[in-house]
This record gives C-alpha cells, structure tokens and sequence, in this order.
C-alpha cells in the first residue's frame, strides 16, 4: 500500500468519528463551498467520495461524455411508477409505456389533488364511490363538481372536507 492510499484511507476512517458540524467544515474544505446539509450519513458519503475522486482522479472525461449524452435526451419523470407486482421482459415493459402519458406540467396544480384522469375510490357506509379528477373539477356519477367537498357533501349528507373524506392532503 502507498503512502498516498494509506492517507485516503486514515481520512475515510476518520470521517466515521466526525459530527455533523465537523463533516461540515471538511465538506466546506473539500468542495470549496459550505452546505446546506446536516444528513450526518449524505455527508460522509459526499466528503468520501469527492476525497477518493481528488486522490483517484475521479470521473474520465469519456465517461463524463458518456454521462451527458445518455442523460440529453431523457424525460424527466414527474411521478413515480406504480408499485404493481414486478413482472420482467419486454411485456411489462411495453404495457408500462402504453399507460404513460406525457403532458405539459403546469405548476400552479395543487399538490393534494392527484393528476387528471386519476380515479379517487372509497366505500361510504357500504356504497363505493368512485371520482375521476378532471382538469377543471371532479366527475361523479357524470356530474361535473368544482370541489371535492361538495362531492363528501352529496354523498354523505352532511358537511366534510373533501381532502379528509378521500385520504388526501397531509400525511400524519
């Protein structure tokens, strides 16, 4: 082993003994700039990398290259997948591209309420009720309404707030 290895590897053991203000300032050191992090393991993990990739060399600028073109033409993903059961081949792969569906994201949307066309399910004292989110409103029983809660109202006759009543909005 090298002295030049045997001193990478002293600072990498050291960083497991750091507290949070310590990888901090090392961060500060090492990427020339402070962060906004106190995630003790992301920092450990950062300080690590960048200080093997200064003694290493890092990334080759062909795989730099190759990094940039691969990720040029990439969509971003807005949603994440859905969590069905895993099935391999190209099966799967194709019926997962049937069902997306790529749209302009507009931002002024409101995070509580899932994207158009999703459809809200729940049973109300043994009824199902089903809502499909529209663009502009919510579709029951081929009635068009401005609100959830007005849907909550409809249904069970009294007044609910229509984000409890479906299980949106805030997680506790």
């Amino acid at each position: 082993m090298t002295s030049k290895q045997t001193n990478l590897s002293k600072e990498l053991q050291d960083l497991e003994a750091m507290s949070v203000s310590e990888l901090r300032a090392r961060y500060a050191e090492v990427f020339g700039g402070p962060t906004r992090s106190r995630n003790k393991p992301y920092l450990k993990k950062r300080v690590a990398w960048q200080l093997q990739a200064n003694a290493e060399g890092g990334l080759s600028e062909r795989a730099k290259a190759r990094a940039a073109e691969l990720a040029k033409n990439q969509e971003l993903r807005v949603r994440m997948p859905g969590r069905g059961k895993a099935r391999a081949g190209a099966e799967a792969a194709a019926e997962a591209q049937a069902r997306t569906v790529v749209r302009p994201f507009r931002g002024a949307h409101d995070p509580r309420i899932p994207m158009p066309g999703t459809v809200l399910t729940r049973e109300y004292q043994g009824k199902p009720v089903r809502v499909t989110v529209l663009e502009q409103g919510f579709d029951y029983e081929g009635r068009v309404y401005r609100s959830l809660s007005a849907i909550a109202r409809e249904v069970a006759g009294c007044a609910w707030n229509g984000y409890a009543f479906f299980g949106l909005g805030a997680r506790s």
